[in-house]
C-alpha cells in the first residue's frame, strides 16, 4: 500500500490526547475537504511486512492508521500482523468505506457536513469526532453506538476566525452536554 510517513509522537486529538503512538498515514483520499490540513497524496509502496518492521523500531505499541482516508487501502491482514507484534491498532476515517473488523479502536471523523456523497456506512465506532465550524448544528450521528462524542474546533488558518470558532464550539458544548472538547493539541503545543 501507498505510505506517506510513518512517525512517532503523541496523539493529539480526541479520546486518547496524550498517549505516546505511531502514526501510520496512508496515502490517498475519496473526498476533498475545504479545510484538510494534511499533506497526503505523496509517498511510497511498502509491503505488509516493510510496515510492521519499521512500526516496530518505536518503544509504544499504540498506532494510529490515518491519511487520507485508511478505510480505501487498510487490510485485515495487515492488522492480523501488527496484533502479532503487540500492537493496538486505531483507525482514524471518515467512514464512507468499511474497515476490516478485527481493528481495535475506531475515530469515525464524518465529513458529510463538508463534501459529497460522504455519509458514513454503518459500522462499529467508538468515537465521534465531528469538526465544528460553530455556526451549524452539529449531527450527532445516533443511528450509531457511540459512547465518545468531541466536537473540534475547525482551523480555518486565520487566529482570529479560530479563536471565534473555539468559543462557539465551548458555548455549544455547556449547552449540550453530550459532546466532549478536542483540541488539535499537537498543533497548539507545537508537538513534534
Amino acid at each position: 500500500m501507498k505510505v506517506n510517513e510513518i512517525f512517532y509522537s503523541l496523539q493529539g486529538e480526541g479520546f486518547h490526547t496524550g498517549t505516546p503512538a505511531v502514526f501510520l498515514r496512508l496515502s490517498g483520499c475519496n473526498l476533498r475537504c475545504p479545510f484538510c490540513d494534511t499533506h497526503h497524496e505523496e509517498g511510497r509502496e511498502m509491503t505488509e511486512n516493510e510496515i510492521v518492521a519499521q512500526v516496530r523500531q518505536y518503544p509504544s505499541r499504540f498506532l494510529v492508521i490515518t491519511g487520507g482516508e485508511p478505510s480505501l487501502f487498510l487490510t485485515a491482514s495487515l492488522v492480523d500482523a501488527l496484533h502479532r507484534e503487540g500492537w493496538r491498532v486505531h483507525v482514524e476515517t471518515n467512514g464512507t468505506h468499511r474497515l476490516p473488523e478485527n481493528v481495535d479502536w475506531v475515530t469515525l471523523s464524518p465529513k458529510d457536513a463538508f463534501a459529497p456523497n460522504a455519509e458514513p456506512v454503518t459500522q462499529r465506532y467508538d468515537e465521534l469526532k465531528v469538526v465544528y465550524n460553530g455556526t451549524d448544528e452539529p449531527r450527532e450521528y445516533k443511528q450509531f453506538h457511540i459512547l465518545h462524542r468531541f466536537l473540534q474546533p475547525c482551523d480555518v488558518g486565520d487566529a482570529t476566525a479560530n479563536r471565534k470558532i473555539l468559543h462557539a464550539t465551548i458555548h455549544y458544548i455547556k449547552l449540550h452536554p453530550q459532546w466532549r472538547l478536542s483540541l488539535q493539541t499537537h498543533k497548539t503545543l507545537d508537538i513534534p
